[in-house]
């Protein structure tokens, strides 16, 4: 699934694009789809990768099902070609040493998608009123996406009038209305159903919610069904901010 989303993704940007996959019905699928060209084996030979063209290759994606084929893949790509390495690892005990092991091998980068999802609701879950939170500058600062609901004091009211009315220490970069994005002035005039996307220090954020009337509570108590990878990030994610956690699972 991760393979096809990137083949998608890619071929939009028109990038030359190669999977190998050791399912030849798999790649059939895929390539009758896109225009990609298919090679079924296994990535982590060498004759195998030297038949899909890692001579050429800008870059090598390993999303195997395996963390360690997929570090072995990436490993082998850089020593026989010139190109950048990005291996999907899940495994907790490989996520903690990402960093060590995207140096000593080389790799540009190392993703986790369960991890990253446990990080993003985390994020939502401390701001529950939110329907986006990105934290940057080391937690410091949060990008927020905010919709404005019937009712709301914001409804009507000008950009301009928000720090005088609403105390708002806060940059808000882009309004999406009807399916258009807008990047307002101080005459722009906020309407119920607008998404807001602004920027602010993380006590000027709570700030804004609490003089707009919005509930700013953090969760306290959270219980998660399925004891997978997720689950295990978000639940460390959670008991280290207070929350206390409590995980169905059938194992």
């Amino acid at each position: 699934k991760v393979g096809r989303t990137l083949v998608e993704q890619l071929g939009k940007e028109g990038h030359d694009i190669t999977i190998i996959d050791k399912n030849r019905e798999r790649i059939s699928q895929v390539s009758n789809i896109y225009d990609v060209m298919g090679i079924a084996g296994n990535g982590a030979s060498y004759k195998i990768l030297q038949e899909a063209g890692i001579d050429d290759a800008d870059l090598i994606i390993a999303v195997t099902g395996s963390d360690e084929l997929n570090l072995l893949c990436c490993t082998i790509a850089t020593q026989v070609g010139n190109c950048a390495a990005i291996a999907r690892v899940r495994t907790p005990e490989y996520s903690q040493e990402a960093k060590y092991l995207r140096d000593k091998l080389g790799l540009a980068l190392i993703i986790n998608p369960e991890l990253e999802a446990a990080i993003e609701m985390a994020h939502i879950l401390h701001l529950p009123s939110s329907l986006e939170v990105t934290n940057f500058a080391h937690g410091q600062a949060q990008l927020i996406k905010y919709e404005i609901p019937e009712g709301s004091i914001l409804d009507g009211t000008k950009l301009m009038d928000l720090g005088t009315r609403h105390h708002a220490n806060i940059l808000i970069g882009a309004v999406e209305r009807d399916d258009e994005v807008t990047i307002p002035s101080g005459d722009f005039v906020l309407r119920k159903g607008d998404k807001l996307s602004f920027v602010g220090e993380r006590r000027h954020t709570k700030e804004f919610f609490s003089h707009i009337g919005v509930n700013t509570h953090s969760v306290k108590n959270t219980l998660i069904i399925g004891g997978g990878k997720a689950a295990y990030y978000l639940a460390k994610q959670l008991i280290s901010r207070g929350i206390k956690v409590k995980i169905i699972e059938n194992s």
